[in-house]
């Protein structure tokens, strides 16, 4: 297996470009336990963990940029002004994974319990991809395509995440089989925007991330927490499977998302 180390933003690119059989790798939580596992063993690495183009934010004029290689600690301590990513980068599991884990990574893995793409469905956030000479931005629910399944081409790589700051409150929950160091049973992230509209991200209880629309339309005109939860729980398409059943995961999104907007309904403005 070669092992590909860029210094640069460019350099990974070019890299990229050369070898698209190369499969990036920054914390490496998730890739280094399919590896050990025997169930990849791709031709060539890429290591992005020295690109520091990778591990900047910035928030200009109401947009965010958040870097693929901001790790989920880095995301708990700096970006404090966003809760519902907070709460998600905090729930990632144990401390030594967060300093570890990358949004990036997450965005990747594109697994419909990920923490992080909960809060960006949310969001409405774009995934900034790019390849030598190239950069585009693609719609959350564009880039993730299926289970484990992305829309990233050969050549290109994860540069980062971006969106319109919702100015809102709002909040992320998860339920799991214990309170930490673990994968979501069912996630729902709530936010309000500048409209007064709530939207609903809900995570693990799809092939994807799914955002519960008929939950949002009835929450712009009506106060109601338990309407809410149930068209929120009509929304989710789960499976049976080792951590919990169908049932008990719409059971799950109906809890989350009427205590969610609940939340948000009771936080002042």
């Amino acid at each position: 297996m070669d092992v590909l180390v860029p210094h640069s933003l460019a350099e990974a690119l070019a890299l990229k470009a050369d070898r698209p059989d190369a499969v990036p790798v920054a914390g490496g939580t998730d890739l280094m336990v399919e590896l050990n596992a025997g169930r990849q063993r791709p031709a060539a690495l890429l290591d992005l963990s020295r690109v520091e183009e990778l591990k900047t934010w910035w928030r200009d004029d109401g947009t965010v940029f958040l870097g693929a290689g901001m790790t989920f600690a880095r995301i708990a301590d700096e970006l404090g002004v966003f809760p519902p990513l907070v709460q998600a980068a905090r729930s990632v599991g144990s401390a030594q994974i967060r300093r570890r884990g990358t949004i990036g990574g997450n965005i990747a893995t594109a697994s419909p319990a990920g923490d992080g793409i909960a809060v960006l469905a949310a969001y409405d956030a774009d995934v900034v991809v790019a390849r030598t000479g190239l950069t585009r931005r693609v719609p959350w629910d564009e880039f993730c395509t299926g289970p484990k399944r992305t829309s990233l081409a050969a050549d290109e790589l994860i540069v980062g995440v971006e969106w319109r700051v919702a100015e809102g409150p709002g909040s992320f929950a998860k339920v799991g089989v214990r309170g930490a160091m673990v994968i979501a049973i069912a996630s729902a992230c709530i936010q309000l925007d500048q409209g007064g509209r709530i939207r609903l991200a809900l995570g693990s209880v799809a092939p994807t991330v799914i955002r519960a629309r008929d939950a949002e339309t009835f929450a712009a005109t009506h106060d109601d927490p338990v309407g809410f939860g149930r068209l929120a729980a009509r929304a989710a398409r789960p499976i049976d499977d080792v951590r919990g059943s169908a049932a008990y995961r719409r059971h799950a999104v109906e809890v989350l998302a009427r205590r969610g907007l609940a939340g948000v309904l009771e936080a002042p403005c």
